[in-house]
């Protein structure tokens, strides 16, 4: 059974507490309308009150993304509704960027935040699909104040790389559509493939391409100025994805992406769904010792509780090692793409890794990347700090 994404389930449960704070009766099928003419969809809500003498609503749904891997299956999901004056002061820091001055969101507990500007984590998608279902519920001279809480958010997030993406303290309200895409899936897999060879046979293909993994490595490429027209978002299923490549006569292509994904492949792991196969540690360390980083160092990685760990151990006693090994690892991952690809398929294909840490920021490249990396785009030059 296919689900839907956790923004879909917030705007349940949001719009329950808004027909209860306005007078109606709690009705468990909320309808669910999209402004792209998408058919609307009915969504199942626990339940919605009235609290505070019936000046404020809670809603509450359990997210049920279908029969897919996902940390948010059955999250429990409180939506808190208010109407306030609108000449009242809000802090602006704890709200989203909402065009829509009549509504205003606010990140409760467990929800992401931005660790720059403490705004919600919210997708435009997310942000749109409230402001579309909660519009009808606007008032004169009143602001809607929602407050999204998720109890279980901040102990899921140390489950996710969230912090690697600037969102602190749960779970980000991410997502581009309403129903989810199950990464891991055979279904995903020729998904992407039929969007790999179509933008490949397109008029303006000049044989270059960049797979970006989730949504975040898309953001980032996108923000680095990669064009959209080369980008793939691959999802777990990297190994059939770079043959299908080589199939289509691909020139050249560069794997972008967070370094605790991508390492998996410098392990000669190409399904990266954490669910099937993960060993992250274990190829640092063995890497490590490749790269003949010293044995005191190399120990103290056994300690680290996951690869974002590993890498601060690293950095706090020897910046230079921890540099040399992960480049090591960008070019171990070129190097083990390059192989997957020939087992299966001859070609002459370029393959190059760039890496970005928990910070955002493009840290580390391949040989072929660098060699190619203007090719794709001179901006990304720039931003790398450490090339071999």
């Amino acid at each position: 059974m296919r689900g839907f994404t956790l923004p879909v389930w917030v705007v349940a449960a949001a719009k329950a507490a808004a027909f209860v704070l306005n007078g109606d009766s709690f009705n468990s099928s909320q309808i669910i309308d999209f402004s792209d003419n998408e058919d609307s969809i009915q969504v199942p809500v626990r339940s919605a009150a009235l609290l505070h003498r019936g000046h404020q609503a809670l809603g509450i749904s359990f997210c049920d993304p279908g029969n897919c891997l996902d940390l948010t299956i059955d999250l429990e999901i409180w939506t808190l509704l208010k109407y306030v004056e609108a000449n009242k002061t809000f802090n602006s820091d704890s709200l989203s960027g909402s065009s829509e001055s009549w509504l205003k969101v606010i990140p409760g507990f467990g929800v992401g935040k931005l660790q720059t500007s403490n705004a919600i984590s919210i997708s435009d998608f997310a942000q749109n699909l409230l402001e579309y279902n909660l519009r009808s519920f606007k008032k004169n001279g009143y602001i809607l104040e929602l407050e999204i809480i998720f109890p279980e958010g901040k102990k899921l997030a140390d489950r996710t790389s969230n912090h690697a993406f600037g969102v602190v303290d749960g779970l980000a309200l991410i997502g581009t559509q309403a129903n989810v895409q199950i990464s891991a899936s055979p279904d995903q897999l020729q998904y992407t493939i039929d969007d790999l060879r179509k933008k490949c046979a397109s008029k303006d293909f000049l044989g270059d391409l960049t797979f970006v993994i989730g949504e975040n490595g898309l953001n980032l490429a996108l923000q680095s100025g990669l064009p959209s027209k080369q980008i793939i978002k691959t999802g777990n299923w990297i190994g059939p994805l770079l043959v299908a490549s080589a199939e289509e006569k691909v020139k050249k292509l560069i794997l972008f992406g967070y370094h605790g994904k991508l390492i998996k492949l410098a392990g000669g792991i190409f399904h990266t769904h954490h669910h099937l196969a993960d060993s992250r540690l274990e190829i640092l360390i063995a890497l490590a010792v490749k790269e003949g980083i010293p044995y005191p160092l190399i120990q103290s990685l056994q300690d680290a509780s996951s690869i974002e760990a590993a890498l601060l151990i690293l950095e706090n006693k020897d910046i230079v090692s921890t540099n040399k090994l992960w480049e090591r690892i960008a070019l171990e991952v070129e190097k083990r793409s390059i192989e997957y690809v020939n087992h299966y398929f001859s070609s002459s294909m370029e393959i190059g890794a760039v890496l970005f840490d928990r910070k955002r920021k493009l840290r580390w490249a391949s040989p072929t990347a660098f060699k190619n990396i203007a090719s794709f785009n001179l901006k990304l030059e720039d931003e790398i700090e450490n090339f071999l």
